[in-house]
């Protein structure tokens, strides 16, 4: 792809990777997944997010989460598997996923034609997703596709983000950014979950935080008041270039006219969930 287009490419997972995301702030998939005997919070998005990989433990979480800290996901992995089953945990995941889009697109938006549409396109764009170094991407791909339009595209939402998300890790690797700085780095332009949101989940503590924080100053990439600097905005830039470059098969496969109609369906749909308050103003921006 050329730059134009791989910037396009990411314009279409922006507007779709929502519909996946959308669950972890959701009500319905805490109440599928504690009914299981999981601890509400960190226990319930750990097991979710890793049920596909099997009953992993928590290093090849870690691993493949990049930005949490280990000791957090040991305190819920591999524990989690004693209580419950990745199988379970992926039916009921799927039910927390359909319990939440109907809530927040409605009966009428989910069997619209429109629905139908996006689904067959996103799922069309995964066929050109490679397993290779992609291990959520590649976990997810094993799975059935459902067969409701909604949670097709929810599926396939979910495998377009991972595929990118595995991709980005090793842009973040080859940045020299451990979990931690990359979350911080990322706050730092505002737009991104806010540092007691990341710290919450992700299981940093603010002392764990303020250190990452020192280290990208020492590196030039943040300045002391915790703003991006010129050589941290374009460490970041050169990384989401090249995550751009590790995830164009898909939107390549798509083409630009299926991918410019990707992006205006998912972003309608997405826009709907941000009115609905699928995402609360209170978890993202600066702080």
């Amino acid at each position: 792809m050329t730059t134009f287009e791989a910037t396009t490419g990411r314009h279409c997972h922006n507007a779709v990777s929502p519909l996946h995301a959308s669950v972890y702030f959701a009500p319905e998939p805490q109440y599928e997944l504690t009914a299981l005997g999981l601890e509400r919070g960190p226990a319930v998005y750990l097991a979710s997010r890793a049920a596909p990989l099997g009953a992993v433990d928590a290093g090849t979480v870690t691993a493949t989460f990049y930005n949490f800290n280990h000791e957090h996901v040991r305190r819920h992995i591999p524990a989690a598997w004693t209580v419950t089953t990745p199988e379970a945990v992926l039916t009921a995941r799927l039910r927390g996923a359909d319990r939440t889009l109907q809530r927040l697109l409605g009966k009428e938006t989910l069997t619209s034609t429109h629905m139908t549409e996006a689904a067959e396109l996103a799922l069309h764009a995964t066929e050109a997703c490679r397993r290779e170094a992609r291990p959520l991407y590649a976990a997810n791909a094993d799975l059935p596709v459902p067969e409701e339009p909604h949670l097709a595209l929810w599926h396939a939402a979910t495998l377009l983000r991972e595929h990118r998300g595995d991709g980005h890790l090793a842009a973040l690797a080859i940045a020299g950014l451990s979990g931690i700085e990359a979350l911080v780095l990322h706050n730092a332009t505002g737009t991104a979950p806010t540092s007691a949101l990341f710290m919450r989940t992700r299981g940093w503590s603010a002392q764990q935080w303020d250190a990452a924080r020192d280290r990208l100053r020492e590196r030039a990439l943040l300045d002391e008041a915790g703003n991006l600097t010129r050589a941290g905005a374009s460490l970041r830039g050169e990384a989401e270039a090249l995550t751009d470059r590790l995830d164009a098969a898909p939107y390549d496969h798509l083409g630009p006219s299926a991918t410019a109609r990707l992006t205006e369906l998912a972003g309608g749909f997405t826009r709907t969930l941000r009115a609905a308050g699928a995402f609360p103003a209170m978890h993202f921006g600066r702080g």
